[in-house]
């Protein structure tokens, strides 16, 4: 009997091109790295909101996954009115989210949290983009909307 290879395709998803505002090295580098690993493009990843602002302006971006507290004068909420008025998602992923977070993002994550969960907060948040109820969502993530 012959077996015929099985070709399995990735799901296609809403949400390719990630900016992530990040002020922790460490946390910045290690989520860069996963969600490279997990077949993301990673277009920049930034500390401030300042640069987080200019690089939503200057790129195509999918979805951002945001810090509350920032280095410098703006916050992350900063960050998420303007990606929400570019149409991008926000995921924020903080240890202090707002109390109005779904005023203007789609999920938040609280830190810490471990990359299961995060890669179970952009399924959930490409589900909702692409207009399907998320599934398999962790107690951690927070939906709204």
């Amino acid at each position: 009997m012959r077996m015929q290879a099985m070709i399995f395709k990735r799901k296609a998803t809403a949400i390719k091109r990630l900016l992530v505002v990040e002020d922790e090295p460490l946390v910045a580098f290690d989520n860069e790295y996963f969600l490279v690993g997990e077949g993301y493009e990673v277009i920049a990843t930034v500390d401030n909101a300042a640069d987080a602002i200019a690089a939503l302006q200057a790129h195509e971006i999918d979805a951002v996954l945001l810090d509350v507290n920032l280095a410098g004068d703006q916050s992350g909420v900063d960050v998420a009115r303007a990606a929400q008025a570019l149409g991008v998602a926000v995921l924020f992923l903080s240890g202090s989210i707002p109390d109005d977070a779904g005023e203007f993002a789609m999920a938040a994550l609280s830190k810490p949290y471990g990359q299961r969960d995060l890669a179970a907060a952009l399924k959930a948040v490409d589900a909702m983009v692409a207009g399907r109820a998320p599934a398999g969502v962790p107690a951690s993530v927070r939906l709204f909307g």
